[in-house]
């Protein structure tokens, strides 16, 4: 995958390459809509960390810790604020609230965004 320097970069990038692909959730009005789990294996990809979990009133919602830093790529989709439990998840918990195909799309469309950027 191309380079993204930082948790900032990656976040402005995941905006564009967000789509239904990677989340049958996703709109237009509100791009980051059900991308948590799937946002939180790619990010962890790219940076390493730990992926954790919390209970939202929408249900379960994953987010990154980044050397020592809380990373919530996707708070966004909340219209309220969130509580935080910080409860540790494995990969395979987050990629059982994706799918391999979703997880593969953002990915592909991800170095797509990333490497249009660097040209």
């Amino acid at each position: 995958m191309a380079d993204c320097a930082t948790p900032y970069d990656l976040y402005w990038a995941l905006k564009t390459a967000w789509s239904v692909e990677s989340s049958g959730s996703w709109s237009p009005e509100n791009p980051a809509k059900g991308q948590c789990s799937v946002t939180s294996l790619v990010t962890q990809d790219l940076f390493g960390g730990s992926i954790l979990k919390t209970k939202t009133y929408g249900g379960t919602h994953f987010y990154n810790v980044i050397d020592g830093i809380k990373w919530d790529m996707t708070v966004s989709q909340f219209d309220r604020p969130i509580p935080f439990e910080d409860r540790p998840v494995t990969r395979e918990e987050a990629m059982a609230d994706t799918s391999e195909e979703q997880y593969r799309a953002l990915k592909r469309r991800l170095e797509i965004v990333l490497s249009n950027h660097s040209a």
